[in-house]
């Protein structure tokens, strides 16, 4: 997924900063153009935030209304031979999903697709689980000088059962295997992960109010058990009225747009509007987590190497460096 799942951020054109992909592709035929708080799939996928850009996609985290998750919403230009590609990737990732049910092949999961109707076409939209930093990322975190043999052999042992797996199993040759397409199963910086850090969520309304909750089942979860059955009950309860009160009226309104045959969004923003958007977004989450924000760790060797030398080296030294293969956009069968 890095160039069109992850993030690799490879600018096309010298327009093209590190952070987003520009505004000439958001035309027919090309990117769709989301906001912060846009609804997917009839109301299940409230975006979050952007996780990365390549030249196929637009990738978003995004919460599961359905099932309380975060997952990696990517979003296809709308031309057919994009379309198609899509389709092929999406045959060779339900083949991975099928044949790893116990979640211990190393690859990554395909959890949900479907087809998206906006002003620039019809885009493929693929779900997948959610991810942490890359390992050029973690590269980047030992400033290059590389890391300990030990981790070495922990990350190669992952990569290994990945590719066992597609060559001996399904088949299936990656073709594009590099630090970039290989992603931690979580964020390096505890703070900079959604799923630990308390990140404000977002919910589906119409004026993209924020709510100050983090998410329950997380925080119950990072108690470590030690919460009572009515401590539990009191969190859920505290999260659900401020819910109602934040959404209120407005999610009924937002899902009965969103509910049509097509999942059809209807939207006159313009590129520079959504650009602008998402870095004052990008800002505002950085302010509340006192950290970078919600991003899957590709921003750039600048955002890694905030803070000393001996944090970063002591946040390498605890990193889970459990990992899987992403990015299947350019795989075949043999």
């Amino acid at each position: 997924m890095a160039e069109d799942g992850t993030g690799d951020r490879r600018g096309m054109s010298d327009d093209y900063s590190s952070e987003d992909e520009g505004t000439e592709d958001y035309r027919r035929g090309g990117y769709h153009a989301v906001r912060i708080g846009d609804t997917f799939r009839n109301g299940c996928y409230v975006v979050q935030s952007k996780l990365g850009w390549g030249h196929f996609s637009t990738v978003w985290l995004a919460w599961d209304t359905l099932r309380s998750r975060y997952v990696a919403l990517k979003i296809q230009k709308s031309t057919q031979h994009y379309t198609e590609a899509a389709m092929d990737e999406i045959k060779i990732l339900k083949q991975i999903a099928e044949g790893d049910r116990d979640d211990k092949k190393c690859v990554v999961k395909l959890l949900d697709h479907f087809k998206h109707s906006g002003p620039n076409g019809q885009h493929m939209c693929m779900v997948f689980e959610y991810l942490g930093d890359n390992l050029l990322t973690l590269i980047k975190y030992s400033d290059y000088r590389g890391v300990p043999l030990h981790m070495v052999k922990e990350i190669c042992q992952h990569i290994l059962v990945g590719l066992d797996y597609l060559h001996r199993e399904l088949s299936i040759i990656h073709t594009d295997l590099k630090p970039e397409n290989v992603l931690l199963l979580s964020m390096i910086d505890p703070s900079r992960d959604p799923t630990k850090s308390g990140a404000s969520l977002i919910l589906p309304t119409g004026k993209n109010k924020v709510v100050l909750e983090t998410v329950v089942s997380k925080e119950i979860k990072s108690s470590n058990g030690d919460l009572t059955r009515n401590q539990k009950k009191k969190i859920r309860k505290k999260a659900k009225k401020a819910a109602q009160g934040c959404v209120g009226k407005e999610v009924s309104e937002e899902n009965e747009r969103d509910s049509n045959i097509n999942d059809t969004e209807d939207t006159n923003a313009k590129p520079n509007e959504i650009l602008g958007e998402e870095r004052a977004h990008r800002s505002l989450v950085k302010d509340e987590t006192k950290g970078d924000g919600i991003n899957n760790g590709n921003q750039g060797k600048e955002r890694c190497r905030r803070g000393s030398h001996a944090t970063r080296k002591k946040l390498l030294a605890e990193a889970d460096l459990k990992c899987k293969l992403v990015d299947f956009g350019n795989a075949c069968w043999t």
